[in-house]
């Protein structure tokens, strides 16, 4: 399922509370600088009158959302918004969120970013209370569970009592934001804090998005993050109801932290660390952990460049552009032989020869999966007359399948897996290679306020455990609370 050579992260999430009508267009804009967490999909869904408009489709935000379809959904207060790259489910329009569910007494629009271990067992029991699925996406099955709840579990139309029993059910990753028919806008962040998800306000109202990027675009001052599992209420633009409700975990595991390495935009700041700054750091451990004689340091665009600039300041070699980076090539852009196919890189990716060529070059990448890409780009710079190429990556080997959200789907598909370190080296064409250490990437990382998710690198993966029966009959659900 790794697509490109890269790892992917499953969704982003934007909602808004405002005083005024213009949810649906600052939810545009929020999902626009949001776009690089998912670009098969995105949806809107709005509040209007106690009915929930909604668009959503396969394709770029851009092109999802036309004048004539945001025209549809202007004069609303509260919307919420999603962009998807699929990890669960098929990419069809099906499987775009937000999903719109019904319940007893109205609806509910749902936006999950993460990935659900429990989801087709969820799915198994609300087949059999009555409940019917249109998609095959984990967050349609949490959409339905939530509704359920509210309905049925708690004999009461209580959102957040229904919430909180649907999400403490779920087990694995899970960052939602929800808007209800009663004009509510409700953020909840799994108990480990697996994905990020912040809080911002203006003089307009409040929003809820995956990384603060997105409120700074919007107009909106960072508040703060949404705690592990805390659930949040927003009400005619201001908060009604925070706190932490989901504490019945057996073991805290934390934020995944390649958000720092690759997923998030450098401009955010994610659970107290800016982007920014937690990959300069890699760059800087990078060059205590693996010292080279070299003439110059280069990054590979977007998320290598950052920890280049941190490798070439501890090491004192000049940083210089070592390529020129097309960015009008669209997600759609097909290779229709193999020839054509091996040489893509250099139609995203041009090696500058001016800058590279007869020097010895310390090349700054976010990450080895399966070592294809790196090839091409190692090769690519050789041939444009680099001398020598010594590869530094700013992760660790990844080396275990994640299911939390990135699409490391095998083992099998990951070069780490298979070779030594030195084989990794010969097999790329690099004269020499080195890998940040998992010590040396916390340490970059020691601003941040949670604790990490590693699970990829280490293969110590924590799952929540659910420990209540979220389908036992009314009465019995009565008798618990």
């Amino acid at each position: 399922m790794i697509t490109d050579g890269k790892l992917n992260e499953e969704c982003a999430v934007f909602g808004v509370s405002l005083t005024i009508p213009e949810a649906a267009g600052v939810t545009y804009n929020g999902l626009l600088s949001l776009q690089h967490r998912g670009q098969e999909g995105a949806g809107i869904a709005a509040i209007q009158d106690s009915k929930i408009l909604y668009h959503k489709d396969i394709g770029l935000v851009s092109e999802v959302f036309t004048n004539d379809e945001l025209q549809k959904l202007t004069g609303c207060k509260v919307a919420v918004g999603h962009t998807r790259y699929s990890t669960t489910g098929s990419n069809t329009k099906e499987n775009v969120g937000p999903f719109i569910t019904e319940y007893l007494t109205g609806r509910i629009a749902t936006a999950h970013n993460g990935n659900i271990t429990n989801a087709s067992e969820i799915r198994g029991e609300l087949l059999k209370h009555g409940l019917q699925f249109d998609a095959t996406s984990d967050s349609e099955v949490i959409s339905s569970l939530i509704a359920y709840c509210i309905t049925i579990y708690t004999g009461e139309q209580n959102i957040l009592l229904g919430v909180t029993r649907a999400a403490g059910s779920l087990k694995g990753a899970f960052s939602l934001i929800i808007a209800s028919s009663e004009n509510k806008l409700i953020a909840v962040r799994d108990p480990n804090g697996y994905r990020p998800l912040c809080i911002g306000q203006n003089k307009t109202g409040m929003c809820i998005a995956s990384e603060s990027c997105a409120l700074d675009a919007c107009g909106f001052e960072f508040v703060r993050d949404v705690l592990p599992g805390e659930i949040i209420i927003i009400e005619n633009g201001k908060i009604t109801h925070q706190g932490v409700k989901l504490n019945e975990k057996e073991e805290f595991c934390g934020l995944c932290i390649f958000e720092y390495v690759y997923f998030a935009r450098p401009d955010s700041i994610i659970d107290g660390l800016s982007v920014y700054k937690a990959r300069y750091n890699m760059g800087a451990v990078l060059a205590e952990e693996y010292p080279v004689d070299a003439d110059v340091v280069c990054g590979v665009p977007d998320s290598g460049l950052q920890a280049a600039y941190g490798y070439s300041a501890k090491s004192g070699i000049p940083l210089v552009p070592a390529f020129v980076k097309n960015r009008y090539i669209g997600r759609s852009f097909i290779y229709p032989t193999q020839t054509q196919r091996d040489s893509a890189v250099k139609l995203k990716l041009n090696p500058l020869s001016a800058s590279i060529s007869g020097k010895r070059i310390v090349l700054v990448d976010d990450s080895i999966v399966r070592g294809t890409t790196s090839e091409k780009i190692v090769k690519s710079l050789r041939n444009a007359g680099a001398k020598e190429v010594h590869m530094r990556i700013s992760s660790p080997p990844f080396r275990h399948t994640c299911h939390y959200g990135t699409d490391i789907d095998s083992e099998e598909n990951l070069i780490a897996n298979k070779m030594t370190l030195d084989e990794i080296c010969r097999m790329i064409g690099a004269d020499s290679l080195g890998y940040i250490s998992i010590k040396g990437l916390k340490k970059a990382c020691t601003q941040c306020n949670l604790p990490f998710c590693t699970a990829c690198f280490t293969g110590n993966g924590i799952h929540t455990r659910a420990k209540k029966d979220i389908f036992e009959t009314p009465d019995e659900a009565s008798k618990n609370k």
